[in-house]
């Protein structure tokens, strides 16, 4: 890296004329050309072919736009002789113009480390907690936020939950604390060419592991190694999940700043220095001097049940969300009354409605099998909806976790027989029904009224897919919509029921 680029630890520093290439053009991609643009920086910003809304904007804010096939080398890009390349997180780490980058001796950055970079426009920098973990990341990164806000902080959720951190980073308002959701490709990125100004967090979490994205790391191990990227230099606070032992693994093995504490969570005892739960209470044995004999409450899960925060997995979301404030200073009674005022975003085991004593939920969200576990976990008799993109993951193991527990299950996705020879080959007794439709808007009817057939009283018909929306749908929240929708449309007109099966274990 030159010597240019390793002075380049602030906005104020001398960014002017600084020859850079972008690479992609969503949320993340404009906000570094637009902030970079500012900076005064020489901005080539190179996007695919196709109807993007942003391209129209480059020009505005004082950058280049190259639209073309990114298979292969642009001359643009050899034109521009960039210093550096700022890659979006999407773009796999041998797309052409990463090799293009290495064989060149450019460094990249993702946009986690530029924003660190710049993170003093506003005056004093916020100070950074970082969460990240196959499922749960996004709920627990708002509730971390809410528990802070609760303390009268100003605080940004940020990150890979849609707000790009360079956004927050340029709000004149300035903040007190990020809490950013980091994903296995921006820590890939961050880790890859670090510059002199590391990121060093105030508090970090990684909340569980599980097979993801094997398609974009090309290993199981490789993904793991970023995750735990996450908990490097850590100056307080490092929280880990005891039920998942990779997390702790990984915190073992991270270089952590001198001082900073181990506090595990889990739906159990916990002991000196854990988050966990004794009688139907949560409580906080890390952060008071009676840690070894004391414990202080910081709320029930009577209480978590009436917010519809009551699922396993939510709760364990709740735990690893008031370690991370309350490592921040924030007060159990501050925790407390966030937790009250907090509720899900939509997706995520949300009730759509209960007819016939028959409880349909939307958990469109879980995307991986990882999180279909957790979904499926929280309901004693459930009729699935599944399928979509697999990304390379094998379900034929949640399958088998759960065929007990099946009533039935829905397949839908354009290619349904990797999940057809899960279900042969370990719950051949589970009966099936496809959903075999062209369009979208036909997929969801379908699947309602095969699921609607299965069920019977007391069961969940639970739309949990263990996999990616893209193959039929634009995203996951198009797919929970349009389930809510048909199941809506099923029963238009009929008084609602309440829920009959409220999860917690």
């Amino acid at each position: 890296m030159s010597d240019r680029l390793n002075s380049l630890t602030s906005w104020h520093a001398n960014w002017k004329g600084l020859r850079v290439a972008v690479l992609g053009l969503g949320v993340t991609g404009f906000a570094a050309a637009d902030t970079l643009a500012e900076l005064g920086a020489d901005v080539l910003v190179l996007a695919p072919e196709g109807d993007n809304e942003r391209a129209g904007l480059v020009g505005v804010i004082g950058a280049r736009l190259v639209q073309t096939d990114l298979s292969q080398v642009p001359v643009d890009l050899d034109e521009h002789h960039p210093e550096v390349l700022i890659v979006s997180p999407g773009f796999h780490p041998d797309h052409p113009l990463l090799e293009w980058a290495a064989r060149n001796q450019v460094t990249v950055w993702g946009d986690i480390e530029l924003a660190w970079r710049v993170r003093d426009k506003t005056g004093t920098p916020a100070e950074w907690i970082l969460v990240t973990g196959t499922n749960g990341k996004t709920t627990t990164v708002q509730l971390a936020a809410a528990m802070l806000a609760e303390a009268g902080l100003r605080v940004a959720p940020c990150g890979n939950i849609g707000v790009p951190v360079l956004d927050a980073v340029r709000d004149p308002q300035g903040f007190d604390v990020f809490v950013v959701e980091l994903s296995s490709y921006q820590l890939h990125y961050l880790g890859a060419q670090a510059g002199p100004d590391f990121v060093t967090p105030f508090s970090s979490a990684c909340l569980n592991i599980a097979l993801d994205h094997i398609d974009w790391h090309g290993s199981f191990d490789a993904y793991v190694a970023a995750k735990g990227q996450v908990y490097d230099r850590t100056r307080v606070a490092c929280v880990y999940n005891k039920s998942d032992s990779r997390t702790e693994a990984l915190l073992r093995d991270a270089d952590v700043e001198e001082g900073a504490r181990a506090i595990g969570f889990d739906l159990g005892v916990p002991g000196p220095s854990d988050f966990g739960i004794v009688d139907g209470i949560v409580v906080d044995r890390a952060f008071l001097e009676e840690r070894s004999t004391s414990a202080l409450e910081v709320t029930t899960v009577a209480d978590l049940d009436a917010a519809g925060l009551a699922a396993p997995h939510i709760v364990a979301n709740v735990l690893a969300a008031s370690a991370l404030a309350r490592s921040y200073g924030v007060t159990p009674a501050q925790v407390r009354s966030a937790l009250n005022k907090f509720r899900l975003d939509a997706h995520r085991i949300q009730p759509v409605l209960t007819r016939n004593n028959i409880s349909w939920i939307n958990d469109s969200k879980a995307t991986n099998p990882h999180a279909a576990n957790a979904s499926l976990g929280a309901y004693p008799s459930v009729v699935w909806i599944l399928g979509g993109l697999l990304k390379g993951v094998d379900v034929g193991d949640l399958v088998a976790r759960h065929s007990d527990r099946l009533r039935g299950a829905v397949i839908i996705g354009k290619d349904r027989s990797a999940i057809l020879g899960a279900f042969e080959r370990h719950a051949p007794h589970v009966p099936l029904a496809e959903v075999d439709a062209d369009h979208t808007e036909d997929v969801m009817p379908q699947a309602v009224d095969l699921a609607s057939r299965l069920a019977v009283a007391g069961d969940v018909v639970l739309l949990a897919p263990a996999a990616a929306s893209m193959d039929q749908f634009t995203d996951y929240a198009e797919r929970g919509r349009l389930f809510s929708n048909a199941v809506r449309e099923r029963w238009e007109g009929e008084a609602d029921e309440r829920p009959t099966n409220q999860p917690f274990a």
